[in-house]
């Protein structure tokens, strides 16, 4: 495996180096300067610890998106390389310590906003509160790693639950502490990579024998083609915005396929480079808009018209695929009039998007989780496999699938396994890698799979959770239906959030204790950690020195001091002597990342695979062939007063909420988007105070007429969770429908004097 330390620069295309008039969104410069406001209010909000916000910018890599910039800097392009996402999420690093002394009576924290428990302080020191009193009082590590300790042996193992969420947990994290729950008997281990992306795990891996992205990021720059799925890069990944500025220089067309015209897709301001930070840039070259839960109908019919004018590869299809003529015979049985009115697309639109890809000899693929949150997550990846087949766009330079990940550390934390469905390295609980694993291990691996988070809420409600162990995240905040997670989590005997600031969850009364343990960020782990992004690079980030929060341990110390106790005889099993120690067991345990061991230094890094998954058309699948695979269109009927509800982010990352107003597209975080011929056809108007309703919840909020897809409605999430229905998963992932809900709109009959707004 090489070790690299300075980047690639080979481009499909090179971009031109003389400014391009024709991509400008205004000749009038300086229109746009709210990305310039993000490095001084970062400036002011970090004052007080100046120099470690700038050592962290300068040499961590990037604890935001998964896009892994490294200091200021990354392997795609030259030049500082720096978001606002990154800028928002550096005080969280920064922060002094939190008073602890408010928490003694909790009950005036329990109507703050969230955004303004974080401001309060890192915390500092573990605390505990038992059921009757009012707020929490110190207590000791020991007393703390005991007491977890005598809950787990006391009950079944498979009665406990432990969870990580992503933002800025490491490899080395992810991989010691399953192993350590593992080792005390249950693999009730999940991540946030649950809620995301995991339907494109399944889907890759069943169609090309890989789970991940098969491309990498210098492929965008000079492709022919790059098509976005549901999915608002601008928002939440604003990285690759200046990924797209290079390809769009380079002559690469960008397509946008959504439920919503988003702006920030459309015009977007760069201030690292000064065309674009002076005059803004167009985007995207063509929109196709589609219904929610549309995106497969709009896909098969770009898949039928390619078959029927024969625009695809057919020595690529026929030698080295499989399942071709099922989906054309599949295609063939289903009429236009269903697929426009299912996809809320026209036959001409799709024709469109198919010329395109036929006049393209490269291509890319991308997309979010508007594709992946539906109860057919999965069949929505193979329906766009399926159009990326049918011209081999994969495995080739400046082509590809990629699953465009929001989190720094989700595509790490399911390949580690800290995932209750696989073992580690995606592996399956079969007899055959249950055996061989425990030998590797040194532990006797439990030979049943964990239960998915969601299904650990239901287990929650009936009693038959007795100890969860949070490290991070927010579920009430996260997960669908939050009176129904309050009910959940109120059974559990014993709670334990491990987290670096306070959340709204540790503020509920505790059904019998509660435990609040403070977290190292990744850059106050000694002896450096990794992060792999989702272009599959896994690169090192440094310890860096600061002021850190002196009492504050890391989940690694804390999670495998407990199963030592709890296991004794696996001590020397699961307690590392250092994270080089966990790289160097990595290597051993997931042959993929053979290389991590050889990650001492800043910079230093490897991209698994190679730049490219499935190269030369090489698929590691049981017959050696891409699949396709048909998938049958879902059926949305509705009432003429009901609306598929969709779920949206605005200046926020993931469920941080940093601002009232979506700065792209200017609208409150109680904004209800809706179509104008709908809005007209229910006699509503522009601005008016309104409200869904359905069986799990109200939503109450503005109307704003918007360029929305018609029967299709977006609200802001986490406030959205309300109406979104617990049980609608999809079928392999469990992952919620944060993308599908069913409301009735109708008049508010009493007005509310200010946005609800409570994140």
């Amino acid at each position: 495996m090489q070790i690299f330390t300075s980047k690639p620069k080979d481009y499909v295309r090179k971009p031109t180096s003389r400014w391009t008039p024709e991509t400008w969104v205004s000749k009038i410069p300086f229109r746009n300067l709210s990305n310039f406001k993000e490095v001084f209010r970062a400036v002011w909000e970090n004052r007080d610890n100046l120099s470690y916000a700038w050592r962290i910018l300068n040499h961590g890599v990037c604890d935001g998106c998964a896009l892994g910039t490294y200091g200021m800097k990354d392997w795609t392009i030259d030049g500082i390389h720096l978001c606002n996402v990154r800028l928002r999420l550096l005080r969280l690093n920064t922060l002094p310590p939190l008073d602890m002394s408010i928490l003694s009576d909790v009950a005036p924290l329990k109507d703050m906003r969230s955004r303004d428990l974080r401001k309060l302080g890192r915390l500092s020191h573990p605390m505990i509160r038992k059921r009757g009193e009012k707020g929490f009082s110190r207590i000791s590590w020991d007393e703390a790693i005991e007491l977890i300790s005598a809950k787990m042996r006391e009950i079944h193992p498979d009665e406990s639950y432990f969870y990580l969420t992503s933002r800025g947990i490491p490899n080395e994290t992810y991989y010691a502490v399953q192993k350590a729950v593992r080792a005390m008997g249950t693999n009730n281990i999940d991540n946030a990579a649950r809620i995301c992306h995991s339907p494109s795990t399944f889907g890759l891996k069943k169609a090309l024998g890989v789970a991940a992205t098969t491309c990498s990021y210098t492929d965008m720059i000079g492709t022919d083609v790059v098509t976005f799925f549901g999915s608002n890069v601008a928002n939440n990944q604003p990285v690759v915005m200046k990924y797209l500025y290079h390809a769009k220089k380079a002559g690469t067309k960008i397509v946008s396929v959504n439920t919503y015209r988003e702006p920030g897709m459309d015009e977007y301001w760069i201030p690292s480079d000064i065309e674009s930070a002076v005059f803004g840039t167009k985007f995207v070259d063509n929109y196709f808009q589609v219904r929610a839960q549309g995106d497969m109908a709009f896909l098969h019919g770009t898949a039928k018209i390619i078959i029927e004018r024969e625009l695809y590869d057919a020595n690529f299809v026929d030698n080295y695929t499989e399942g071709f003529d099922e989906l054309k015979a599949y295609l063939e049985t289903l009429s236009w009039e269903e697929i426009e009115e299912k996809s809320g697309s026209t036959k001409e639109a799709m024709t469109e998007y198919a010329q395109i890809l036929a006049k393209a000899e490269r291509a890319i693929f991308v997309w979010g989780m508007g594709i992946t949150q539906h109860t057919t997550g999965e069949d929505n990846i193979h329906a766009i496999i399926n159009v990326a087949l049918m011209k081999g766009f994969v495995g080739r330079e400046g082509c590809g699938l990629m699953p465009i990940r929001g989190h720094s550390g989700v595509q790490g934390g399911a390949e580690m396994g800290a995932y209750a469905t696989v073992l580690p390295g995606g592996r399956a609980f079969t007899d055959e890698n249950i055996t061989q694993l425990s030998e590797q291990l040194g532990i006797d691996l439990p030979t049943s799979a964990g239960v998915t988070t969601p299904v650990m809420l239901d287990k929650g409600l009936d009693g038959n959770i007795k100890l969860l162990f949070a490290v991070g995240g927010n579920f009430r905040e996260v997960m669908p239906d939050p009176k129904r997670v309050d009910r959940a989590l109120n059974q559990i005997s014993l709670r334990v959030h491990m987290d670096i600031t306070l959340s709204s969850q540790m503020l509920q009364d505790p059904s019998d204790t509660f435990l609040l343990l403070p977290a190292k960020t990744r850059y106050e782990i000694e002896g450096g950690v990794t992060e792999t992004s989702t272009e599959r690079r896994v690169i090192y980030s440094p310890y860096i020195k600061g002021k850190h929060i002196k009492q504050a341990r890391s989940e690694i110390d804390v999670i495998t001091k407990i199963a030592s106790q709890v296991k004794p005889e696996y001590a020397d099993k699961v307690r590392f002597a250092s994270t080089q120690a966990i790289r160097e067991e990595i290597a051993e345990v997931i042959p993929f990342y053979k290389g991590i061991e050889k990650l001492t230094k800043e910079g230093d890094y490897f991209q698994y695979g190679g730049k490219r998954l499935c190269a030369n058309w090489n698929f590691p699948t049981e017959t050696g062939k891409a699949q396709f695979k048909s998938t049958a269109l879902p059926s949305v009927p509705l009432e003429k007063d009901e609306f598929v509800i969709v779920t949206r982010r605005g200046k926020q990352f993931n469920s941080i909420v940093e601002e009232d107003i979506d700065t792209l597209n200017e609208m409150p975080r109680d904004a209800i988007l809706i179509n104008k011929a709908d809005a007209s056809r229910l006699g509503f108007a522009d601005g008016e105070q309104v409200q869904l309703v359905n069986d799990v919840g109200i939503y109450a909020g503005r109307l704003f007429v918007s360029d929305v897809a018609e029967k299709t409605i977006q609200v802001y999430w986490p406030e959205g969770n309300v109406l979104i229905e617990a049980g609608k998963r999809s079928p392999l992932a469990e992952i919620p429908a944060y993308k599908s809900g069913k409301a009735r709109l109708t008049k508010l009959e009493k007005p509310i004097p200010e946005p609800m707004v409570n994140v």
